[in-house]
């Protein structure tokens, strides 16, 4: 793709929102159906805990965590190239090991950043809720500390809306990463600045297991 507005960009995803769909809602459902398992085994913990309901939530919670970081590359694969589900997550696990990149995706701080950027906007955005509550305090008479339910109404809504943007951002860097991955030479050829500061900045960072 030459452009984010390029043939491929929307067959993509053209892809991922028709023929390949039930794909991506195959990988939620799993997700989904072990966070309710985990979820029954955490009410039956608050009515008899033990040794071993408390096990099987750490076993469900590693699952989940694994299924979610699994569909996060799937998907790109999914609307790439339409394959099934898990052809899709074994394809671009397969595609990581074969270039020595899974130190790479291990160590992706990506999301740490957006989650920090996405706490700090909330912080913003509950503190303009705060001014506004205190500049404007005829408009919001009859509830009780004020200040605290402007600020917090504020925080959960910016909080939730910039989490929901950021992810945009998040997804997209990962399906440069596999692409990158995938293609190095188209990369190159599409744009060869941008090709050879990742390559430089990926040899100082990854030496070793950078593989290019």
């Amino acid at each position: 793709a030459s452009s984010c507005c390029s043939k491929g960009v929307g067959d993509s995803f053209f892809r991922a929102t028709t023929f390949s769909f039930g794909s991506i809602c195959l990988g939620s459902l799993l997700v989904a159906i072990i966070h309710s398992l985990r979820v029954l085994v955490q009410q039956a913990r608050s009515e008899q805990d033990g040794i071993l309901l408390c096990c099987v939530e750490c076993l469900l919670g590693c699952i989940e965590s694994i299924m979610e970081y699994f569909n996060k590359w799937a998907y790109i694969y999914v609307g790439l190239y339409g394959y099934s589900y898990c052809e899709a997550g074994k394809n671009v696990m397969t595609l990581f090991e074969e270039r020595g990149w899974t130190t790479i995706i291990t160590d992706d701080l990506i999301y740490n950043t957006l989650s920090l950027m996405s706490l700090v906007l909330g912080i913003l955005t509950g503190a303009l809720g705060l001014l506004v509550a205190d500049v404007a305090k005829d408009w919001f008479t009859g509830i009780k500390d004020l200040g605290a339910f402007a600020f917090f109404i504020s925080f959960f809504v910016g909080l939730v809306m910039s989490s929901i943007l950021l992810g945009v951002i998040g997804s997209s860097v990962d399906t440069v990463i596999v692409c990158f991955a995938e293609a190095p030479a188209e990369f190159q050829a599409n744009h060869p600045e941008l090709s050879e500061k990742m390559r430089r900045t990926w040899r100082e960072a990854y030496p070793v297991a950078s593989g290019l």
